[in-house]
């Protein structure tokens, strides 16, 4: 059976439904925290994130500390049923101590330290930036950990950036020994006799920066990774003194969309939950079912860091944002339906920036639930009681889970590593976006997808796809020929098995470690200019019954075959009639190789048909119209069916022959299903 986890917090068993809070900003107005309640109850709020960005309003001097507003706060939550997810304030610091200690403030790659302003504009390895929020964090945990109203905490905000100081150097070296040992392996490793660049000193080595070394992709792929652990070990230095003295609060701190500067997956062991915060840019065009599904694939990433353990939604807008190119609001229905897909893909929450808009400064016009005129009669605050009132009812749903049958690989140092290198396309490699083309189709069918590091467990998934694995690490490789042998089916692409862990080329052959398990052998690839295209014919009688041709831009890779069978063939230039597509059979699985990006209906059929020959559950069993997809979430013994409708009209659904029932409203549910522009419903069923 599958299995339903626990709650967040055992004292609020049921989706959590909220937003940040910041009463700091209104202490000088009673009335408006007075008000404030009222209106969290009136929308169905129940949990509120406290304490982001209050340091000044905590320790106002240094070793002053002020903590009698946050007292009545959270001892008026308490007695209101409404809880805290408190934050630790380390993601702005107090003016008094950039003054008195400037080293805690980052130095850019130039070599100018930054002025005291802004969000995370501190240093992760500053002696005095890491005492001081020591300091502040065990005094929190000491006064706060065991009040009734906490329920966790949420640490600092969006972690990101990089500093350059001489703290960071150091620290950067001293990460470089302890991966290498000794100058000749780094030596070895970062292939330094290019350009005469050998070191022959730790000392000589520097951050990779505009102004020096940049030109060493092993050199610049270590740095990121160097960041990733510097950050999470500032992560672990805010979570000590909390552990300590309460090791029950689950610990979470916020992600955010597609994020390139860290490594997301590093942290998955060091979070009791994964937290994340969405803002698309619902109605830039008519239809948003393109937007949905990279929405989509997304929420699937966090989900799949835990395993598929529930997620928590932390900040998403009730109504529009203040920092994109276009402030667009939310048109009726599309808070419900976003709202709801969170939840469809594994959230147990659903939380905004911001509870009230501020009065000021940069987030004055950002959205909030409640707005300027400070009442309930406002559309915004009306669509947020909706949900309130819909995730109320949804206290089943809490715990259960996504068990996909398909995994997609979007490898963090991969997509560094292929981003940095030169060729064969600098004027657009599009890896995110390749993903995105191969996660689609799923989206488009209605079949849940796990989206995975390279290094995750491959067990349990029917079907792997890795586009452009660029970079395979140790063991990775043969972890996928295991999977193809065991019975598996794999998808790779071109640009794949180029160069392994520290971004040095296979001498062996490309696709280097997944040589044997494509059986092909790529000989050149082809970066075509943006005017230029090629096709690939089918082969007749494929194995995938697949006709006539699909045309394909971009990049075309001249492969041998070296056991694969042909599927499809070039149709132009000097490689014409060369392998396109392939298949390779390897013990009891299927490995398949495209070479060419293709464009549109490649993926939707290929992708298709693959579902059809390895038996993978749609989560209904019909055909979706466009632009309308279905994710479930299930605990083994009835699942809970989301079917959302993103395209720009009303839609209709034939239901398959299951016994489904509304779970909102307990009534039956069979034949078909009409959802209206923006439409989202709810299904409970047997689990199938």
């Amino acid at each position: 059976m599958t299995k339903k986890y626990e709650p967040i917090s055992s004292k609020i068993p049921k989706m959590l439904h909220g937003a940040d809070y910041n009463p700091d900003q209104w202490l000088k107005y009673p009335e408006v925290l007075e008000e404030d309640i009222r209106l969290m109850k009136l929308s169905g709020s129940n949990v509120m994130s406290v304490g982001i960005f209050a340091w000044a309003a905590l320790e106002p001097e240094e070793g002053v500390f002020t903590f009698d507003w946050m007292d009545a706060l959270l001892d008026r939550f308490a007695a209101n049923g409404i809880f805290a997810l408190l934050a630790t304030p380390s993601g702005a610091r107090p003016a008094w101590m950039s003054q008195k200690y400037p080293e805690v403030l980052r130095v850019s790659e130039d070599g100018i330290r930054n002025l005291h302003g802004a969000r995370h504009n501190h240093c992760f390895s500053s002696p005095v930036y890491r005492e001081k929020t020591a300091i502040i964090n065990r005094k929190l945990a000491e006064r706060y950990a065991s009040h009734p109203a906490v329920i966790g905490w949420h640490i600092s905000n969006e972690f990101g950036g990089e500093c350059h100081c001489g703290y960071c150097q150091e620290a950067f070296r001293g990460w470089l020994k302890n991966r290498y040992g000794t100058l000749e392996a780094l030596n070895d490793a970062w292939w330094t006799t290019f350009w005469s660049h050998t070191y022959t000193d730790w000392s000589q080595i520097d951050s990779p920066t505009r102004r020096g070394e940049n030109a060493v992709h092993g050199m610049n792929l270590d740095w990121k990774r160097f960041v990733t652990d510097q950050t999470l070990d500032f992560y672990r230095h805010e979570v000590k003194p909390l552990r300590e003295v309460n090791p029950d609060l689950p610990v979470t701190t916020n992600f955010m969309l597609d994020f390139e500067g860290l490594n997301y997956w590093k942290f998955k062991d060091d979070l009791d939950v994964v937290s994340w915060d969405a803002y698309p840019t619902w109605h830039e065009f008519e239809d948003n079912a393109e937007l949905a599904a990279f929405i989509a694939l997304n929420h699937d990433v966090f989900r799949s860091i835990k395993g598929g353990k529930p997620f928590m939604l932390m900040e998403s807008t009730p109504s529009m944002t203040n920092w994109q190119p276009i402030s667009k609001l939310k048109k009726p229905g599309m808070h419900m339906l976003a709202s709801m897909q969170a939840v469809a893909h594994g959230s147990d929450t659903v939380q905004y920036f911001q509870w009230r808009k501020s009065r000021g400064s940069s987030e004055k016009l950002h959205g909030a639930v409640v707005d300027h005129v400070g009442h309930e009669h406002t559309r915004v605050f009306r669509d947020v009681t909706e949900v309130g009132q819909t995730l109320d009812k949804m206290t089943e749903v809490v715990g259960t889970t996504v068990k996909p049958e398909v995994a997609i690989i979007y490898d963090w140092e991969n997509r560094w590593a292929v981003k940095d290198s030169q060729g064969p396309r600098n004027a657009g490699i599009h890896y995110e976006e390749t993903v995105r083309k191969h996660y689609r189709p799923f989206w488009e069918m209605g079949v849940p997808v796990d989206v995975i590091d390279s290094e995750c467990d491959f067990a349990g998934y029917k079907l792997l796809i890795a586009p452009m694995l660029y970079m395979v690490r140790p063991g990775v490789g043969e972890r996928i020929e295991q999977f193809v042998a065991g019975g598996g089916t794999f998808v790779g692409t071109y640009w794949s098995g180029i160069v392994n862990e520290n971004d040095l080329c296979f001498l062996t052959g490309f696709p280097g470690p997944l040589r044997k398990t494509l059986g092909i052998w790529s000989e050149e690839i082809d970066g075509l200019h943006d005017h230029e295209s090629n096709h690939a014919v089918m082969v007749p009688g494929n194995a995938l019954n697949l006709q006539g041709a699909y045309d394909s831009h971009e990049l075309c890779d001249l492969i041998h075959l070296e056991g694969a069978e042909a599927l499809a063939s070039y149709g132009a230039d000097f490689y014409a009639g060369r392998p396109a597509l392939t298949v390779n059979k390897l013990g009891a699985g299927e490995a398949y190789y495209i070479a060419t990006r293709f464009k549109e209906p490649f993926y939707a059929d290929f992708y298709g048909e693959l579902v059809r020959r390895t038996g993978i559950k749609r989560v209904i069993e019909t055909d979706l119209p466009a632009g309308v997809t279905a994710q479930l979430r299930t605990d083994g013994e009835h699942d809970y069916v989301f079917v959302q409708n993103f395209s720009a009209s009303e839609q209709r659904v034939e239901l398959d022959g299951c016994e489904y029932a509304d779970l909102l409203t307990g009534e039956a549910v069979s034949g078909a299903l009409t959802l209206p522009l923006y439409g989202v419903r709810i299904l409970k069923r047997k689990a199938v």
